[in-house]
């Protein structure tokens, strides 16, 4: 199951970096490409003050991180 949501676009090179590290390190995540889906978009301008800044990721319990490190993501996940 998925630990958590990650807003992303296929040229956004922190994203490929970020999801590159959590495969590494074993943390499974669902991925939206905000292209491809324009709903999404609208909820990582929600997040992020209007801006489409991605990653973005979103947990369950509906807090947000905006271009996160690995440690502050497992950090989250550990709470």
């Amino acid at each position: 199951m998925a630990a958590f949501t990650m807003y992303s676009t296929p040229w956004c090179g922190y994203c490929h970096r970020l999801k590159g590290q959590l495969k590494r390190a074993g943390i499974e995540f669902a991925e939206v490409d905000i292209e491809q889906q324009p709903e999404a978009a609208k909820i990582v301008e929600k997040v992020n003050n209007g801006n489409q800044t991605v990653p973005t990721v979103v947990f369950p319990d509906g807090t947000a991180m905006t271009n996160p490190s690995l440690a502050q993501i497992a950090g989250k996940l550990a709470a």
